[in-house]
């Protein structure tokens, strides 16, 4: 199949699956558990993303040195996507972790890394949401329960979710930009069991991790139940104990 019939085939097929959604991060370890499940529902899934998740049925490879190039390039590949329709969700689950105080040697090399993974990834996102969410959309964003006070040992990560924390406060407000009854979620876990962290911390207790599927049913309730959504603007703190995992508003 050559591209362009490759483009034909996909345009000509997105309004066929009724629902339809983003994954902003979507070949990482949550992302592609994401695509996957969603997939399995028949939903229509693109992936934004620095590769493409060959799982997906679209694929927008974020291209870019600066945060508006990035920007511009991610709105004009979604152009492509959104010709089958609005979205009904749109899922931003990029990130990273880097450590390091103020007197760390990388600590401005890791501080510029979060900011990218982390705050660059959700503007974008929003102005996306903003522009491709049906009304009455949502929109997640990904925070971190750590980052709710200082985070010395991680002061770059920490501000950069902090900052992801209050993007989220003012999307929610009345002229913050989303779609007419959109509504934005941030979700604050501790730490997500994914094969990244149990390789670089096996020695910790796995009954206090997350595990993906958790978030993946999540997200599906609020998909597919709006109902089921915490309010508008909530910052969701997801914390397990004994292998018990609760949701809380910060």
């Amino acid at each position: 199949i050559n591209a362009e019939y490759g483009h034909y085939y996909i345009t000509n097929n997105l309004s066929t699956m009724a629902t339809r959604v983003i994954v902003y991060g979507g070949k990482g370890a949550l992302g592609s558990t994401l695509v996957n499940h969603f997939k399995s529902k028949e939903w229509f899934v693109c992936s934004i993303d620095l590769v493409e998740n060959p799982d997906a049925n679209h694929n927008v490879v974020v291209k870019g040195a600066t945060l508006e190039e990035q920007a511009s390039h991610v709105n004009k590949e979604m152009a492509v996507a959104a010709e089958g329709g609005k979205f009904d969700a749109l899922f931003c689950v990029a990130g990273g972790w880097a450590g390091g105080d103020a007197s760390n040697p990388s600590f401005i090399k890791n501080t510029d890394l979060m900011m990218k993974q982390s705050i660059w990834t959700s503007v974008i996102s929003a102005n996306v949401a903003a522009q491709h969410l049906k009304e009455g959309g949502l929109l997640t964003l990904t925070g971190a329960e750590p980052c709710l006070s200082g985070t010395s040992f991680m002061i770059g990560y920490g501000l950069s979710k902090a900052a992801v924390h209050q993007l989220t406060a003012s999307l929610a407000q009345k002229k913050g930009g989303l779609p007419e009854g959109a509504v934005v979620q941030c979700i604050l876990p501790k730490t997500l069991d994914t094969p990244m962290n149990r390789k670089f911390m096996a020695n910790a207790d796995f009954s206090t991790w997350t595990p993906m599927s958790y978030i993946v049913e999540m997200f599906t309730k609020w998909t597919e139940n709006p109902d089921s959504r915490h309010p508008n603007g909530s910052l969701v703190k997801i914390l397990t104990n004994n292998n018990v995992t609760e949701e809380t508003l910060v």
